[in-house]
């Protein structure tokens, strides 16, 4: 390749004019405040679930009948799922203009607050139709929250890590997805067989998880408020480059992208929800069930699990950094087609081991189809709209797959009476996020600065043959990038 006068070669810390990158001390530590964050968010999230899955359909929906309590219950957890992109819009479009950082600070108090409030929230019993109302308000708001806080949460590990380091540091927000449902879970086993057990759970008990998060979302608060902005950002900044309207910037030339992006995540999201939505839970749990196991049970043997998704998790940010993104996610989903089926036939032996060890299978292939997410999003995304790339497919990603992916197992048993079909949606929906990978192409070590935006503007599927400018072939002003031939 030609050199150019004058100009500085680009090392893995720097790019042509610009700042050097994060030191090592401030990239671990904007990985432990990502890691800590998610997890004070997702257990908000995740509460919810467990206890819809728990209690609910009895304390708010009730009257609406046994079996259509628990679906319209399920319905509630999914209907967050349809605000995220309302959350994953308003926060890409200020995070493009304001910073990553001011969006993480305000996702996290939204999903505290609203998580704190349904602690309080009085029952059918107590408040009729009103109580099933602001309890579908409040989940709303944790959608929203949701919707944004991962963004940026993904954004601040993968800008200001290593370029050779992006798949293990950008895997850090992912680890606390699993953490949030290990806390989640662990908390209400604790509350269903220590503290509250039998009927004093479904009287007072649930509420306590729910209280607990004010506790979490200061500690989150002090956290996140502790770290500088995305390196990245400071860059757009500085150089003026905020887009003026980076939703419809994305929407108009990257919608391909978006929808490929979403289809990836919705494999993951569906296999998910499956025990994170709460349908496992409620299924193995059941009284009148055909396995009617107990309930603290079931929710240790979901921790057990979720200890397990975080382990595969961490070990695919290692994998994804070694053999790529899209190699560590085809493998992933190879793992999950393999284990739908086995899952539940395991499951439905009524047995508490052969239940973990059908979840515990199954955390392998969700582990290895969530850790590269966030540095394959942040790769496939030019600069200027990226919060807002990330954010809208991950939101589109999670309607699609995770949404109403309790809502529907829960129908189909209902209808077939066995759990077959479930798998077999399942089965279908990994295929499809398959098809997804193997038309996006992998871009690890891409440089992510404002200054390589030509080179991240195209190339990111099969289908796009066009070749930008990078940096190492450029020069580069204050104005634009002009390419340097290759000799």
């Amino acid at each position: 390749m030609a050199s150019v006068p004058g100009t500085p070669h680009s090392t893995p810390h720097s790019t042509p004019g610009t700042k050097p990158r994060s030191k090592p001390n401030d990239t671990r530590k904007v990985a432990v405040a990502t890691l800590i964050g998610t997890t004070v968010e997702w257990y908000d999230f995740f509460i919810y679930a467990t206890a819809a899955g728990l209690v609910f359909s009895q304390l708010f929906f009730k009257p609406a009948g046994e079996e259509f309590a628990t679906l319209v219950t399920f319905a509630s957890v999914g209907l967050s799922f349809l605000f995220r992109p309302l959350g994953a819009f308003l926060a890409g479009h200020y995070g493009d203009k304001i910073g990553r950082k001011a969006m993480l600070v305000l996702t996290l108090l939204l999903m505290g607050g609203a998580t704190t409030l349904i602690g309080v929230l009085p029952t059918h019993a107590t408040a009729g139709i009103w109580a099933p109302i602001l309890l579908v308000l409040l989940r709303i708001i944790q959608g929203i929250s949701a919707g944004g806080e991962w963004g940026g949460a993904v954004l601040m590990s993968v800008e200001h890590a290593p370029r050779n380091k992006r798949g293990l540091f950008g895997s850090f927000p992912q680890l606390g997805v699993p953490l949030g449902m290990l806390l989640a879970s662990g908390v209400t086993a604790l509350m269903t067989g220590v503290i509250s057990p039998g009927d004093e759970f479904i009287e007072w008990g649930w509420r306590l998880p729910f209280l607990l998060s004010i506790v979490l979302i200061v500690v989150g608060f002090l956290v996140r408020m502790s770290v500088s902005e995305s390196p990245v950002f400071e860059e757009i900044a500085e150089k003026k480059k905020q887009t003026q309207m980076p939703i419809v910037e994305l929407m108009k030339n990257h919608w391909k992208l978006v929808i490929l992006a979403a289809l990836v995540f919705a494999g993951n999201s569906a296999a998910g929800y499956m025990t994170t939505g709460g349908f496992i839970l409620n299924y193995s749990t059941n009284p009148d069930g055909i396995v009617a196991l107990d309930r603290t049970d079931v929710l240790l043997a979901v921790s057990g699990s979720a200890a397990l998704w975080f382990v595969f998790t961490l070990i695919s940010g290692f994998m994804a950094d070694k053999i790529g993104r899209k190699k560590t996610y085809l493998i992933g989903f190879a793992c999950l087609a393999l284990t739908v089926y086995p899952l539940f036939w395991l499951i439905n032996t009524g047995d508490l081991g052969m239940l973990f060890l059908g979840m515990a299978l199954f955390t392998v292939g969700l582990g290895l189809t969530y850790g590269p997410q966030a540095a394959w999003y942040s790769e496939i995304f030019p600069a200027s709209i990226r919060f807002s790339g990330v954010s809208v497919s991950y939101a589109l990603g999670a309607i699609i797959g995770g949404a109403f992916a309790p809502t529907i197992a829960q129908a189909l048993v209902a209808a077939t009476g066995s759990t077959t079909a479930v798998s077999g949606y399942l089965l279908l929906m990994v295929i499809l996020a398959a098809s997804a990978t193997l038309m996006l192409r992998d871009r690890p070590g891409i440089d992510l600065s404002i200054r390589n935006q030509a080179e991240q503007e195209v190339g990111a599927t099969i289908f796009d043959k066009r070749r930008g400018v990078s940096t190492d072939d450029a020069v580069s002003t204050d104005d634009a990038v002009y390419a340097e031939p290759r000799s």
